[in-house]
């Protein structure tokens, strides 16, 4: 018979003796594995180290920020303001809106505002709108002084700010006493602005007994300061009481957020407060807002010479 075939042997699982080695201690130890090389990086070009320090510098560069947070500014504004009339824009940092067309703004003050900082409010800016004038309240009636009076009006010409001061008029009172009241508390200089008498109320006493006493209260001014001084009064308090009676002197007129005072363009205002709202710095209530209404040659003729 033939003989039988010769089995093909099958390759044995190495030992364990073949997969691991013994450590000192007789413990199994897997065979240690080569390591793999390490390839080293390249290091950068020069010419790219020295772009990336360049690019870095101009982002930490104050001027570069300034000039983005400028231009990202200016972005907003013009977003913003779409949709507004461009002759009434809205003035963030004023939290208010503000006519244009007018180069000369100001603010007036009494003891509702607290102790003011006028440095800042002096400081404050933004586009062409600053506060170049105030007028502080000095006087009512005929016995009560603004608390904040003086230290205001010792404090805003140091800051820069030209100021006026004014009088809160009572009809039931003597004009005259009244103006005397005034004038014992203010002194005023070259430089001021002009007196000013406000008006608002006729608390009881008919319009020609108001007219009456305010006639004796703005002559009296105007003989002992030989300046006309302004009567400041409300938009309807005007046309009801006032128009065709003391047209002669200069008016400030309040008339509230409206893009345009509505009034003849024959009577002779020269001050517009526009605004009761107003948020400016250094001072921790909203503020009444003015705007003048001429230019710096108009302005600089109305002051106290």
């Amino acid at each position: 018979m033939p003989p039988a075939p010769k089995k093909t042997p099958t390759p044995r699982k190495p030992t364990f003796r073949q997969t691991y080695e013994s450590d000192a201690s007789g413990r199994p130890r897997r065979k240690a594995t080569p390591r793999k090389k390490v390839v080293k990086k390249k290091p950068w070009p020069l010419a790219l180290k020295f772009l990336i320090a360049a690019v870095v510098l101009v982002l930490l560069s104050p001027f570069y920020y300034g000039y983005v947070i400028k231009g990202f500014s200016s972005t907003w504004s013009w977003i913003r303001d779409i949709g507004e009339d461009p002759n009434y824009r809205t003035y963030s940092s004023f939290n208010i809106r503000i006519p244009k067309g007018y180069n000369i703004h100001g603010i007036d003050v009494s003891y509702y505002q607290g102790k003011i900082d006028w440095k800042k409010v002096k400081s404050m800016q933004e586009d062409d709108v600053r506060i170049d004038f105030a007028f502080i309240k000095a006087t009512e009636g005929l016995f009560l002084v603004d608390p904040y009076f003086q230290r205001n009006w010792r404090e805003a010409p140091k800051a820069g700010v030209i100021c006026g001061a004014y009088h809160f008029f009572r009809p039931q009172k003597p004009g005259e006493w009244q103006a005397k009241f005034f004038l014992q508390t203010v002194s005023f200089e070259t430089g001021d602005l002009p007196p000013v008498v406000d008006i608002e109320e006729l608390n009881d006493v008919p319009a020609s007994k108001m007219r009456i006493e305010l006639a004796a209260f703005v002559k009296y001014i105007e003989k002992k300061t030989g300046v006309k001084p302004i009567i400041y009064t409300g938009l309807s308090f005007y046309k009801d009481y006032l128009r065709g009676h003391f047209d002669e002197y200069p008016l400030w007129i309040a008339h509230y957020h409206q893009p345009k005072l509505k009034v003849n363009k024959a009577t002779n205002w020269h001050f517009w407060q526009h605004s009761d709202k107003a948020k400016i710095s250094g001072i921790n209530h909203v503020v009444d807002f003015n705007a003048f209404n001429g230019d710096s040659l108009a302005f600089d003729r109305l002051l106290i010479k």
